[in-house]
């Protein structure tokens, strides 16, 4: 009874909590920790800037007037009861800036109710050892760090607080601007034009069949009469052809050339949301959101485990227990692909280099071992995680590649073929690899040798324009323009979609209507702020501030004074367009009779009735008519009920139950009269294809002439 009396007031006497950002992460970390650490979740900021109102004394150095964030007191307070009754409180919010500055403000709230000591720790990964380490030594608050955070916020603050009433007046109720996405906002638009100016200019290619023996292969045209072969119409490969096409066909030269393929340095944030888009088809914020989960932790058996190491980062760097752990696992599983020493990969320039790349905590791990314990979105994006740090650790691949040219009369045409000699890091490839060990169809040819000519094969084709902007192709952007930060790349792009500047069209980001006036209204009132230049030098100075070089407020007063001078200048000179997005129908409203509008609203076009507020009718703008046989309804834009997606359904449901998750264009199969939709792929770029799985009609900007003439015929109805 003495001894159980004891322990009690030990346990009562020592007594530490640890106040992280999540729950997922406070469950993992408290099941390390174990008896003596009670670990709680601040769930984010719980002290901020309010959003009702300014809230920076401009007068006055710039303060910031901070507020408990609403909803949110009660769990201070419950944080400040847990913080009285420990004899220690550590801070453990994410190692940046954000998490710098929520440390900082509990520990100013928390110091009012408790006389512990509280501490600052850190860590990268959420395993037992890191958090063991990270609680063995304590530190203090970076203070530098917390007022980068507070510049950033204060000069966003100040940005979105003067230019969004702007456009309240100017333009309508309810919009919002802010520092960096506007910029992102403006590449975006700035890409859409080069789209809508691009001429396409017609060119074709001549492939030709060859034979040797058993075996065909084909050729392409690659020069005529010594000089590149550049075809600009049908009448000039039909000229060569009718040349050639019996002369004879020799080897002109075999050329092998081998190759060293190095692998990449592991993951950064935006390139593993680069990666994750074009080989997963995640959107930047599905990216982030199944990054989280895994580093927060998993359960893997009985334990939970944090699976990948921080995953808001920009450097390359690892450490040196990381290293001599896959350096380890590679020694018994691909000994021969082991380099002698270990592959080091340079940080760039930019980078803060406040966390390591991203990696799977520990290697053992392999996705084949613990994918029974992972959703499937899961697995893919540790798969491609741990794959690119395995494999960046590994041997050089080689690859071969054979060249044959075929000499045919003054004609050259070319032939290629590839192979991987020495796969190297590519055993450890699945996901993330293209590239298949193949040998090729190419037979075995000597220089001089005689071969048979079987076909030709001439091609119109039309250039290809500038791709809009995809989520991999805006962040890549925006890194290489230091646009932004590895925690804003996935906000800015879902700030943009959210107020529907932009909506995302197969993968593909288009500016709407809305987000093209404010644009362009923001760029010629605002040219020296939104351009990607002064968001770049922000960024920059933030830095600075961090690094203890600038002072805060005084960044922030070089800027505000010219700032504000140019929004009052804009609100008394710039005309209103208000109204100009409303337009006029000739839908009439079931209700009252009277004529419906096309208005804009928070999640895109929708139709009201002009007789508002008489009358309150809404409803979807139709985008086609239904398809299926009998049915008088038509096609709208839906959204799931858990995740918001959208889709495409009849206004009969559920009479009617036809889906689409493509949205339907203004054009209607020339074949069976049903809707057609745009799609997109690599290598064809945009098309259009009939949505009705039996019909085979498809059109892309090769064939738009063909498409036109179809369409003169096309059936009347559409049913």
């Amino acid at each position: 009874m003495a001894d159980a009396a004891k322990k009690r007031a030990s346990k009562t006497k020592e007594s530490t909590l640890v106040i992280v950002e999540s729950p997922a992460k406070a469950h993992t970390i408290e099941k390390y920790l174990g008896p003596g650490y009670t670990v709680k979740a601040s769930m984010g900021h719980l002290i901020d800037l309010p959003k009702s109102r300014l809230a920076i004394d401009v007068d006055h150095d710039f303060q910031p007037e901070y507020i408990t964030v609403r909803g949110r007191a009660k769990l201070l307070k419950e944080l400040q009861k847990d913080a009285k009754k420990s004899t220690s409180v550590l801070l453990a919010s994410d190692n940046d800036r954000e998490g710098e500055a929520i440390a900082w403000h509990l520990n100013k709230a928390l110091k009012e109710k408790t006389s512990a000591p509280i501490s600052r720790i850190v860590f990268n990964e959420i395993t037992p050892i890191a958090i063991k380490e990270a609680v063995k030594h304590p530190d203090e608050i970076v203070e530098s760090k917390v007022n980068a955070q507070k510049a950033r916020r204060v000069l966003d603050r100040l940005v979105g607080y003067n230019l969004s009433p702007l456009l309240w007046s100017k333009v309508k109720n309810g919009l919002s601007a802010g520092r960096v996405q506007s910029v992102a906002l403006r590449l975006i638009c700035e890409r859409e034009e080069e789209v809508e100016n691009f001429l396409p200019e017609e060119y074709w290619t001549l492939d030709a069949d060859f034979v040797k023996g058993k075996t065909t292969f084909t050729a392409q045209l690659v020069s005529y009469k010594g000089e590149k072969a550049e075809l600009k119409n049908e009448t000039e490969v039909n000229k060569i052809i009718d040349l050639i096409k019996n002369s004879d066909c020799t080897v002109a030269s075999v050329k092998t050339t081998d190759k060293t393929v190095k692998p990449k340095a592991p993951f950064t944030t935006s390139k593993l949301q680069q990666a994750a888009a074009n080989r997963l088809g995640y959107t930047s914020r599905k990216t982030m959101q199944i990054a989280q989960q895994l580093y927060e932790g998993v359960n893997v058996g009985e334990s939970r485990v944090g699976l990948i190491t921080y995953m808001r980062t920009d450097s390359v760097r690892i450490s040196q227990t990381a290293l001599d752990e896959v350096r380890s696992w590679l020694s018994k599983n691909y000994p021969d692909d082991l380099p002698a020493e270990p592959v080091k990969y340079e940080v760039g320039k930019a980078a803060q280099d406040a966390h390591e790349g991203i990696r799977p905590t520990y290697v053992s791990y392999t996705p084949d071992s613990i994918k029974e314990y992972l959703t499937r979105d899961q697995l893919r994006l540790y798969s491609i995680i741990w794959e690119r740090f395995v494999s960046s650790q590994m041997n050089n691949a080689k690859t071969r590649t054979t060249s044959v040219e075929i000499a045919s009369g003054d004609a050259i045409f070319r032939a290629s073929a590839s192979k991987i000699v020495d796969k190297g890091f590519y055993h450890v490839i699945k996901l993330l690899s293209s590239k298949e060990d193949k040998t090729g169809n190419l037979p075995s040819l000597k220089e001089g040798e005689k071969i048979a000519c079987e076909k030709f094969y001439p091609e119109q084709h039309f250039t290809q324009g500038p791709s809009r902007y995809t989520d991999a192709s805006i962040v890549r952007t925006l890194e290489e323009k230091g646009i932004g930060r590895p925690s804003t790349y996935a906000p800015i792009i879902s700030v943009l979609l959210d107020r529907y500047y932009v909506t995302r069209t197969n993968r593909q980001l288009v500016p709407t209507v809305l987000g093209r006036m404010i644009c362009k209204i923001l760029v010629e009132s605002f040219p020296n702020v939104i351009n990607e230049h002064f968001t770049a030098e922000v960024e920059n100075d933030l830095d600075k501030v961090e690094q203890g070089a600038l002072v805060w407020n005084g960044m922030i007063k070089d800027f505000y004074g010219p700032f504000k001078k140019r929004v009052d200048d804009v609100m008394e000179t710039q005309e209103s367009v208000k109204g100009f997005l409303d337009e006029k129908t000739d839908i009439v409203c079931e209700k009252c009779g009277k004529p419906m509008v096309k208005k804009l609203g928070r999640f895109g076009y929708f139709l009201a009735c002009s007789g508002f507020p008489e009358c309150r009718n809404t409803r979807s703008i139709p985008l086609a008519k239904c398809p299926m046989p009998g049915c008088d309804g038509e096609i709208v834009a839906r959204k799931t009920k858990g995740r918001g997606k959208e889709f495409y359904g009849c206004t009969n449901y559920p009479k009617c139950n036809f889906i689409s998750h493509f949205k339907p264009i203004d054009q209607y199969c020339p074949k069976c009269g049903w809707f057609l939709v745009e799609k997109y792929d690599k290598k064809n770029g945009t098309y259009k294809s009939c949505i009705n799985p039996d019909c085979t009609f498809l059109h892309s900007a090769d064939d738009a002439a063909a498409f036109e003439k179809e369409s003169e015929g096309a059936p009347e109805s559409r049913q």
